[in-house]
């Protein structure tokens, strides 16, 4: 004899329902990740007609101010909002203090004033630190010691922040994680009349074994040698600190925080987006393209679903911004969806 099943033993709700066609599940999708959240990183070098690849990042390249334009064009015509600068300096130009970082003619501010000239709708963010510049790789000026001298640091970093926003630059980003670095940088530039200059601050920059590809394409890999950043960038165990680094950094006058790296710190987003309601962006890192690539390249995972996946995941984590090497990829992937 059947079973027969009371009607009010059945689900109350079937929440597959929703879930049956497309246009019902577009209907309560809940986060959305569109071009006009990404901002593309791209590495830069001297000279002209110059390409190189990264052979940690396959498909990334260092190109030079002349290519970069056609980057640029590329990031309007996706509809990505801004494109961040890396510069591979040349040996040559590298010393202790890292003094080419303030250079006013020095590689960042020459292709800066070339993109603004060429794309002024375009938003151009650039790195404030000093690693790509210095002969040892760090982020700062060592003392004898090797520790890294906050105060003298800060006073090279102001001096590269002003170069750079004289170029034109929308967004100086420092990266260094020294301490009151950004109530120094907004001051130097409210006294240099650069009042629109915005800065997005790497708040919670962990001390992170995923930054490796990076350092090889800024080259900075060989200077740094068995040297870590540790003294400066956070423990990857520590949340609560985030939260006092973003704190410090807003109230000294940063526009924007950023959490670096992306998806092993996604928690950190929720935290700091919940507390501080500020515009959040998150990077998705070097090692992080790096496995992602490698992975799909190995025919372990489906490249397109996994990366739209993951930038998914950061944007529901809070993220308003997100940092991607997959960014023009991605942007030509979201446009295909409609």
């Amino acid at each position: 004899m059947p079973i027969i099943i009371p009607s009010q033993q059945y689900p109350a709700v079937r929440m597959r329902r929703m879930r049956r066609d497309p246009f019902s599940r577009a209907l309560m999708r809940e986060n959305t990740v569109t071009a006009s959240d990404l901002i593309y990183p791209v590495f830069v070098l001297d000279g002209q007609n110059q390409r190189q690849q990264v052979a940690s990042m396959p498909g990334v390249e260092r190109v030079s101010v002349d290519l970069l334009l056609k980057v640029a064009e590329e990031c309007v015509s996706l509809g990505i909002p801004v494109m961040a600068l890396f510069p591979m300096v040349d040996a040559s130009l590298k010393t202790y203090d890292g003094a080419e970082a303030t250079n006013p003619d020095g590689l960042i501010p020459r292709a800066v004033r070339e993109l603004k000239r060429n794309f002024p709708q375009l938003g151009i963010m650039n790195d404030v630190a000093l690693d790509p510049y210095t002969t040892h790789g760090q982020d700062g000026l060592p003392d004898e010691n090797g520790y890294i001298v906050n105060e003298k640091t800060i006073e090279m970093l102001i001096r590269q922040a002003l170069a750079q926003a004289e170029a034109g630059v929308d967004i100086v980003a420092p990266s260094d994680m020294m301490d009151g670095r950004i109530g120094a940088i907004r001051s130097a530039l409210e006294g240099d009349s650069h009042i629109h200059t915005r800065i997005m601050a790497y708040s919670a920059k962990y001390a992170s074994g995923y930054y490796g590809p990076f350092r090889e394409a800024v080259g900075s890999a060989a200077n740094l040698g068995k040297a870590d950043k540790n003294t400066y960038q956070m423990d990857p165990a520590n949340t609560d600190e985030a939260l006092r680094e973003v704190a410090l950094d807003l109230a000294e006058g940063a526009d924007m925080v950023m959490v670096k790296p992306g998806m092993p710190y996604l928690d950190v987003v929720r935290r700091v987006k919940d507390a501080f309601g500020m515009p959040t962006a998150v990077y998705q890192v070097s090692g992080e393209y790096a496995m992602l690539k490698a992975a799909a390249q190995a025919g372990w995972l489906p490249e397109r679903a996994c990366v739209l996946e993951t930038l998914t995941s950061m944007k529901r984590a809070g993220a308003d911004a997100i940092l991607t090497y997959y960014a023009l990829q991605a942007a030509e992937w979201l446009g295909e969806q409609g």
